[in-house]
């Protein structure tokens, strides 16, 4: 994972504390992106969207207010210091994005260690997404193409009875006047371009399937070789 597209609010009264999450993070090799904002100023939803959100000390406010808005709006992680406070443990038992780490001496280089985790476990969420959504677009495509294979003869025989019927017109025009004589040749030649489009789309299907054929071919006959070596 590529820590540096990340991002990461760290919500704190205590100038110090973010002082020093923010230079123990400068040293190391991927560094997210780092937003500080004391307590008064963030509001959920008033700043970008982040992928973590840490929150320290807070003055002059319950700092579980603070977390349970963070947990609530934001949707993102949210890790905070234990200091033993009953609360903490109770919306922990809330909030399933919430992970409260006990504080220590080495409190800093464990916060980071854990954060780092998060992003990485946040980001792997994020790729999954995407696959599934690709996989289940995909899948449309397939379902589309397949539709226009089984439809590919109905329309080939609509086109021909199309194209048969303007021709004939054309040839016989009979009281057909100039104007009409225009929109059929107009018909005749978006019959035309149509089937065109459907002989390509053939084309790339039959092309499609001999790859896919011969692939399988080149593995399978791979697999046979390997086996026989062995």
């Amino acid at each position: 994972m590529v820590l540096n597209d990340s991002s990461v609010v760290i919500i704190s009264d205590d100038p110090e504390f973010a002082r020093t999450l923010a230079g123990r993070w400068q040293a190391e090799r991927r560094v997210p992106e780092i937003t500080v904002a004391t307590s008064d100023v963030w509001q959920p939803g008033s700043g970008p969207e982040c992928d973590l959100i840490i929150v320290g000390p807070v003055r002059g406010r319950d700092r579980s207010s603070v977390l349970r808005a963070a947990c609530i709006a934001a949707g993102a992680p949210v890790v905070t210091l234990s200091d033993e406070d009953k609360q903490l443990t109770s919306l922990a038992s809330q909030f399933s994005n919430l992970v409260v780490l006990p504080q220590h001496d080495g409190w800093a280089a464990t916060l980071i260690l854990l954060a780092t985790e998060v992003l990485r476990r946040v980001d792997a969420v994020s790729r999954a997404q995407r696959a599934e959504r690709l996989a289940l677009a995909a899948q449309r495509h397939a379902a589309l193409g397949r539709y226009m294979l089984e439809m590919r003869p109905s329309v080939n025989n609509a086109l021909t009875s199309v194209l048969g019927n303007a021709d004939l017109l054309l040839i016989e025009p009979g009281d057909v006047s100039a104007d009409r004589r225009e929109q059929l040749r107009a018909i005749h030649t978006m019959a035309l371009r149509l089937n065109e489009v459907i002989q390509r789309f053939s084309s790339l299907a039959a092309e499609m399937w001999a790859g896919e054929t011969e692939s399988q071919a080149e593995t399978e006959s791979a697999g046979k070789h390997v086996l026989t070596r062995s």
